[in-house]
C-alpha cells in the first residue's frame, strides 16, 4: 500500500477553479510555471504517445489573438455578446497554457483514449497551478475548434485542435464554493 496523502486528498477534496475574469498579474514567470508544466506532463498516457503539447502564451501573445478572435468570431457570426466574451477570454488574460491534442496513429490506442488523455492534462495543469498557490481556469470557446484561429494564430494544423485554455493567474477574489453532484445519484456500486 502507497503511503496515505491526506493533505492532497483534502487539496482534492477542497480545490475550486477561479474563474478567469477574477486572474490577473502577477502570473508565474518561467521558472514558477516548470513545476507545473512538469507535473501536467505526468499525466496517464496509455501507449506512451504523448498525444498532447503545450503552448504558453504571455501577453503579447495573447493581445494579438483577442483582435484575430474577433476577426474569426466575426467570419463565424457571433453575436456581439459572444464576439465580446470571445475576445476577452484572450485581451484580459495575462497567461494562458494551450493544451493541443495531437492523436497519434495507433493500432493499439484509439483517437478517443487519446483525446481524454489530453483532457487529462489540462486537469493537470490546472490542479498544479491552484496546488502552486495561482488561480486557473480550463477553458474552451469556440476558437478552441476554429480552425483559421489555430492555423493562424497558434500554427496548428488539423487533425490538431485544442482541448483547453488554461489561464494562470493572480485571484482577485475567492469565489464560493458551488453546488457539487450528488454522490448517491452519480455512483453505482455493483458487488456482484
Amino acid at each position: 500500500m502507497l503511503t496515505a496523502r491526506p493533505d492532497v486528498l483534502d487539496f482534492l477534496l477542497t480545490r475550486r477553479s477561479r474563474p478567469a475574469k477574477t486572474l490577473t498579474a502577477p502570473v508565474p514567470d518561467h521558472a514558477a510555471l516548470m513545476p507545473i508544466l512538469t507535473a501536467a506532463l505526468r499525466t496517464p498516457d496509455h501507449g506512451k504517445l504523448e498525444p498532447w503539447r503545450l503552448i504558453v502564451l504571455e501577453k503579447p501573445a495573447l493581445d494579438r489573438l483577442a483582435d484575430l478572435a474577433v476577426k474569426r468570431g466575426q467570419a463565424i457570426g457571433q453575436d456581439a455578446d459572444r464576439l465580446e466574451k470571445t475576445r476577452r477570454q484572450f485581451a484580459d488574460a495575462d497567461l494562458v497554457v494551450v493544451v493541443v491534442v495531437g492523436p497519434v496513429a495507433s493500432p493499439k490506442v484509439p483517437e478517443g483514449e487519446q483525446i481524454l488523455s489530453a483532457g487529462a492534462v489540462c486537469l493537470a495543469v490546472l490542479n498544479a497551478a491552484l496546488a502552486s498557490g495561482w488561480g486557473a481556469n480550463w477553458l474552451t470557446g469556440a476558437m478552441a475548434t476554429d480552425a483559421a484561429f489555430l492555423t493562424e494564430g497558434l500554427q496548428i494544423a488539423a487533425p490538431d485542435f485544442v482541448a483547453g485554455f488554461i489561464h494562470i493567474g493572480s485571484e482577485t477574489s475567492a469565489p464560493p464554493d458551488r453546488p457539487r453532484p450528488d454522490i448517491a445519484v452519480k455512483v453505482t456500486w455493483i458487488s456482484a
